[in-house]
């Protein structure tokens, strides 16, 4: 089995951990959500399919084909490892894990080898995992309701300060703040917002969203001046994930280029977070490369 399939078997077993009460809340939902987004080396057609198994409980019987799926797909040292690196990774996205975590997670190693006690093990750390992303929101000054503040109140709030409308149905608006935010998260990459790059994000969200110029420049300004580095990231880009198509966000890469490069220059740091931008929207490397390529070499730092 190769090891995309693995990380699949093992993202449905997280699930049918997180319902093993059989009831998720919407906000441990969308925590459950973000956990296992960060999951890079599954593909769109992956999550599609993760996200079945998120949208009704999963019952005893069915959790335990899972989880023998998962069992008969550890067919090797590596994979065994594969396995524990993401268990970790689901432990680090919120901090450094507890004694308990770590103790859990050794357990877990055991319970791999010898094949007994593994769903009980696996089910505690997802509910521990769900819960500590959920309290990690709810303590930064950037929690879930300022995300939404972030991605409608803010710019409907910046549209009433300069007494101008930006006369877009909601759902358009969201999508016009989720680019607005990732473009202005490259633009800030590498610490400088050029006038060119507020251009740029103006003339992207004109071209790819058909928004007229003057509305352009208001979410342009309003991204810019509301995003930041320490905003939730995961769940800014899985929301675009959501509301796109895989050939809209490949044609989305083109524009963060575009505004890496509006001011004559394209600086690792900005390359790299377009690779990482890239990489949580499901894009191969290929993808990534192909719009990378379409930049001069004169203007790339690598």
């Amino acid at each position: 089995m190769s090891e995309s399939n693995l990380i699949l078997c093992l993202g449905k077993v997280l699930i049918a951990a997180a319902w093993t009460d059989g009831h998720i809340s919407n906000t441990e939902m969308n925590c459950l959500k973000d956990l296992l987004f960060r999951m890079n080396d599954i593909t769109g057609r992956d999550w599609a399919m993760l996200e079945m198994y998120m949208d009704s409980p999963v019952g005893e019987h069915e959790r335990d084909r899972l989880v023998e799926e998962l069992q008969s797909a550890i067919q090797s040292s590596e994979h065994r490892a594969l396995v524990l690196r993401y268990l970790d990774e689901l432990l680090h996205g919120e901090g450094e894990p507890s004694p308990n975590e770590r103790a859990v997670i050794e357990g877990i190693k055991e319970d791999i080898e010898s094949r007994s006690g593994f769903f009980g093990r696996v089910s505690g750390l997802m509910k521990g995992a769900v819960r500590k992303r959920d309290k990690s929101l709810e303590d930064s000054p950037n929690r879930e309701a300022h995300f939404e503040d972030f991605m409608m109140n803010k710019v409907f709030y910046g549209v009433k300060q300069r007494d101008q409308k930006v006369d877009v149905p909601e759902a358009k608006l969201r999508m016009l703040c989720l680019a607005g935010g990732l473009m202005a998260r490259v633009a800030h990459a590498d610490g400088v917002i050029e006038k060119a790059e507020v251009e740029s994000i103006s003339q992207n969200l004109q071209k790819s969203w058909s928004l007229g110029a003057s509305e352009a420049d208001i979410v342009a300004e309003v991204a810019l001046a509301e995003i930041s580095m320490k905003l939730d990231y995961y769940r800014l880009v899985r929301e675009f994930f959501a509301n796109t198509n895989d050939v809209a966000r490949e044609r989305f890469l083109g524009a963060l280029f575009s505004v890496a490069s509006s001011d004559g220059f394209v600086s690792n740091d900005e390359i790299e977070e377009i690779r990482k931008i890239a990489q949580a929207l499901k894009l191969t490397p290929q993808q990534f490369a192909g719009a990378k390529n379409l930049i001069s070499r004169a203007i790339r730092e690598s």
